[in-house]
């Protein structure tokens, strides 16, 4: 199948499944890329968690934090499904900014991303090109699925989808690209090509965050794709409301290595959509395949 018959088919597949996506594949060696809608800025939900790491391993490196300092995080007691970690904490707890970074990072955990929010401000995490950092994450907690019982979260998602505008505003602030975190696949993208290969990234820090996206403890999007006795999948993924992304890096044994970002947006209005899932993980490996082929 050639390049064109085949990002056809991928949106044809991913639209029967009620999936808009935005999504780029790049070979970090030669810089060959596939992608579908790259620029499209969307709510970059907990991938924000990714450059907030980023700047708090810079601070530590140049010695203005100290990763061994405990701090005093209050709990989170958010009671809704999904929150991980300290977000769910019913007491107090003292931990050290290199574990928040584990937590935030490997975990998820929205209570110890705003930890580490209160050290690094949303607009001290600055200079990464097309990756905007606007709010701290205590705002994705407080969205219409809160607002809802258990057995109506269909309804917060169907405000989700339908309450939007042609110009990327959105009634839900978490879902509105003037006043959320954004990014794009290829901002994304971009933002790993950085990690992985020489960059003005210090590369201390660069191998630390690696390491982080290496230990994601959240596997069950693009993972099954991506992870085998020969590739290392290292990712991030984010979920807010009928928003579904995942990017990371799969190195393969044989020296290659591709960046992947998937960023989605799902017109079903159900909360579980394990499919959606699988989805996301077929196109992904389909335009992989096919650089890899290349």
């Amino acid at each position: 199948m050639n390049t064109e018959a085949l990002l056809r088919d991928v949106r044809a597949r991913l639209s029967e499944g009620g999936l808009r996506a935005c999504l780029l594949v790049r070979d970090l060696h030669t810089g060959e890329e596939l992608g579908i809608e790259p620029d499209t800025d969307l709510p970059s939900a907990s991938l924000v968690k990714v450059p907030l790491a980023l700047a708090t391993l810079e601070r530590i490196r140049r010695g203005e934090l100290d990763g061994a300092t405990p701090l005093d995080v209050a709990p989170g007691r958010v009671t809704t499904p999904g929150p991980t970690g300290l977000s769910r904490f019913r007491h107090p707890a003292r931990i050290a900014i290199d574990d928040l970074l584990y937590l935030s990072t490997c975990l998820s955990d929205g209570t110890a991303a705003d930890a580490l929010f209160d050290l690094t401000p949303p607009a001290w995490v600055a200079g990464l090109r097309g990756i905007t950092v606007r709010h701290r994450t205590e705002e994705l907690f407080d969205t219409p699925v809160e607002r809802f019982d258990a057995d109506q979260a269909h309804l917060a998602h169907a405000l989700a989808i339908d309450a939007g505008t042609s110009g990327r505003g959105h009634r839900v602030p978490q879902l509105d690209t003037t006043r959320a975190n954004t990014g794009s696949a290829r901002s994304f993208v971009d933002l790993l090509q950085a990690l992985w290969t020489p960059s003005k990234i210090h590369p201390e820090v660069a191998a630390r965050l690696r390491d982080l996206l290496a230990h994601n403890v959240l596997r069950h999007r693009l993972t099954p794709d991506f992870s085998s006795d020969a590739s290392r999948w290292s990712s991030k993924t984010g979920t807010l409301l009928n928003l579904r992304h995942e990017i990371g890096v799969v190195e393969h044994a044989d020296g290659q290595s591709f960046a992947i970002a998937v960023l989605t947006e799902s017109s079903v209005p159900a909360a579980a959509q394990p499919g959606v899932d699988a989805l996301m993980a077929e196109a992904a490996r389909r335009l992989r395949d096919h650089l890899r082929q290349l």
